[in-house]
């Protein structure tokens, strides 16, 4: 019997594991890697077996699809067709000729090496927050909204008793009810857009009805735990002497900018804010995929421009999890076609693609809706750090680009070392840049996380993972 093609899947969220079961279901034989314990990604986080969760499914949306793709991945392990491959913290994939080799930290400490060797790959590392520094955001008590959301889900904790959830984007929705179910008194949903926006678009709301339940869903259960909903407005400082105390907001007006004698303070030990999310294209950068401004390139059937390396999910470009579980179905049904040679149905294909369409078309309209105020970087006072690994102020930033006539983000980071720390700039990388002016531009890092020089050294004659 002939030896099925092997596909290397990297990231367990609703990408991965979509793509994890069209290409298993279709003559492929696959390893699912993934940093986490559990399969789900931030999307279908699970709270630890040993928590006893006995409604995990309170915390989730679409949850009969997580079962569905969780049976999914079980059955195929099962029958010999997948490895899920666990705590596996991917910093390097390299092509040797016709074949790539997947390089892994494994495990909490992420000291142990694992090679991974596989005829093509597929990445689905999804994408981070975006962070924008305003005076108070360093103070303990403040996260990223994100963060609130993982603690919650994986943790069954909530991050304090009084939340004010700022920001903008769709992500704050399924944050502040979450928390107000959990029983934190959430004071108040500060949205620096205007929803209504959206009414402007009737086309593509049209397309999507589910998208139109869902928000009235969210405002039932705003009334029901009483958050008040701020729209147009911002967080403008927060304030505490060793922990968060309160927030001030502020409306913004037409053009983004803080309305005077319209601020407003709220007593709370938490704020959660959030301003979008980023896409992580480290992996594919370092293959030298081609990037669409922060995005991965793709074609219809989810490939790179690099031979055998497939892309989807939030990682060619940031469209919520219903998109990342219609692009991972194409790009495993594509691996599998080409590692095969098996023509697979049109017609499934047809349906697939329009499905992508109309979610992509709803995604970009969620873009232009949902945008950071322009007033923001008018917010950070020189006082207020920007860098929180270096410790670099908006005052150091600013004096690079007036002063020593900085015009990108890599000389602000040679003259002030804003973004040389631990994170490599995915913190700060988006403030920088609107401080200094200038577009965000993928940074070439030859990893995707701090790798051992021990494992540097010995990198190439580790065996494969003894799973394989």
């Amino acid at each position: 019997m002939t030896e099925r093609p092997h596909l290397a899947v990297i990231g367990a969220g609703p990408a991965g594991l979509a793509a994890t079961a069209a290409a298993a279901a279709h003559g492929v034989r696959v390893t699912l890697l993934d940093s986490a314990a559990r399969a789900g990604g931030q999307f279908y986080r699970q709270p630890a077996a040993e928590l006893n969760a006995r409604r995990p499914q309170a915390l989730h949306h679409r949850w009969r699809t997580w079962e569905r793709l969780r049976d999914s991945l079980a059955h195929h392990v099962e029958a010999g067709h997948a490895t899920h491959l666990t705590d596996h913290h991917v910093w390097f994939v390299e092509r040797r000729s016709d074949r790539f080799t997947v390089h892994a930290l494994l495990g909490p400490a992420q000291e142990d090496p694992v090679e991974v060797r596989a005829d093509a790959v597929l990445i689905a590392t999804g994408g981070y927050e975006k962070v924008l520094p305003f005076p108070g955001w360093t103070l303990p008590g403040v996260l990223t909204a994100g963060g609130a959301q993982a603690m919650l889900k994986g943790s069954l904790a909530v991050p304090g008793r009084t939340a004010v959830v700022a920001g903008t984007g769709p992500l704050l929705l399924p944050v502040a009810t979450g928390l107000a179910a959990a029983g934190v008194e959430v004071a108040a949903l500060v949205e620096s857009a205007d929803p209504k926006a959206f009414l402007r678009r009737p086309r593509v709301l049209a397309a999507q009805p589910g998208k139109i339940a869902e928000g009235a869903q969210y405002a039932a259960q705003f009334l029901r735990h009483r958050v008040k909903l701020l729209t147009r407005h911002t967080v403008v400082e927060a304030h505490g002497d060793e922990r968060l105390e309160a927030v001030t907001v502020a409306a913004l007006d037409t053009g983004g900018r803080i309305r005077p004698g319209t601020e407003r303070r709220f007593a709370c030990d938490t704020l959660a804010v959030g301003h979008g999310m980023l896409p992580h294209t480290d992996l594919a950068e370092t293959l030298g995929c081609r990037l669409e401004g922060l995005r991965v390139h793709v074609d219809d059937e989810q490939r790179t421009d690099v031979p055998g390396v497939w892309a989807a999910g939030e990682t060619t470009g940031i469209g919520g999890a219903d998109l990342a579980l219609t692009e991972g179905h194409i790009a495993g049904r594509s691996a599998a076609a080409r590692l095969t040679g098996v023509v697979p149905d049109p017609r499934g294909w047809a349906t697939a693609a329009k499905s992508r369409t109309r979610l992509r078309e709803f995604s970009a309209a969620l873009d232009t809706v949902y945008a950071p105020p322009a007033c923001w970087t008018d917010l950070v006072t020189d006082d207020t750090i920007v860098c929180r690994c270096e410790e670099v102020a908006g005052g150091a930033i600013r004096e690079a680009v007036a002063g020593l006539g900085a015009g990108d983000v890599r000389t602000v980071k040679l003259l002030t070392r804003a973004g040389m720390g631990w994170c490599q700039g995915r913190m700060c990388g988006p403030a920088v840049a609107g401080l200094a002016g200038c577009e965000l531009a993928p940074s070439r890092r030859p990893f995707a996380r701090p790798v051992p020089l021990g494992v540097l050294a010995h990198a190439g004659e580790t065996e494969d993972d003894e799973h394989q």
